[in-house]
């Protein structure tokens, strides 16, 4: 669906420019864009590999363990129905950690695992369980310290000081994330009935 609508704006904006007498415009704006697209994506790539290879130095030397017991507690307020040692938590909570530094595409592969994970709970059933339910809804909200990629962008473009977005981005993903586990909260007490 999406290719869909890319398609339909691209075209737009060719014809647009056509009846506007500014094709050129159109095609200097492409190869330009183009040319950054190149910048930023190089850009991104050092980035994403100092913060992947920071997370996997974590997850090897112990810290991510350590730091998922810390999260015992909330975990099992969040997952209540999962077993203390079970693998489901141990992507959770590698997951949350990425997200939580901002590192979404170093949290995809142990956010897919622990779906995995907790498919197999379910029993392969159709219907998405309530554990797997409170997962993707954390996931969706997406608490954030530090946004990695926005940082990126902000210093690529040559923000006077690429790092203010912090605060105001944790403040906006707390009170998501906190809405979003209320109210996953609440549907389970009327659906389950606990």
């Amino acid at each position: 669906m999406l290719n869909y609508l890319w398609a339909g704006m691209i075209l737009l904006g060719i014809i647009v420019g056509a009846l506007t007498g500014n094709l050129d415009g159109i095609t200097n704006a492409a190869l330009d864009s183009a040319a950054e697209a190149i910048t930023v994506g190089i850009t991104m790539l050092g980035i994403m590999a100092m913060w992947t290879g920071l997370m996997r130095i974590a997850e090897n030397s112990g810290m991510i363990v350590a730091i998922s017991q810390k999260m015992g507690p909330l975990l099992r307020y969040l997952f209540p129905d999962l077993r203390p040692k079970s693998k489901a938590l141990e992507y959770i909570s590698t997951n949350l950690i990425a997200n939580v530094l901002g590192l979404g595409w170093a949290a995809t592969p142990a956010g897919l695992k622990a779906m995995e994970e907790l498919q197999k709970i379910n029993g392969g059933k159709n219907v998405a369980s309530k554990e797997m339910c409170m997962f993707l809804i954390i996931n969706m909200s997406s608490l954030q310290i530090v946004t990695i990629s926005v940082l990126a962008y902000r210093a690529q473009y040559n923000s006077l000081s690429p790092s203010e977005i912090i605060g105001p981005g944790f403040l906006a993903t707390l009170i998501s994330t906190i809405f979003a586990v209320a109210y996953t909260k609440f549907m389970e007490r009327r659906v389950f009935g606990r």
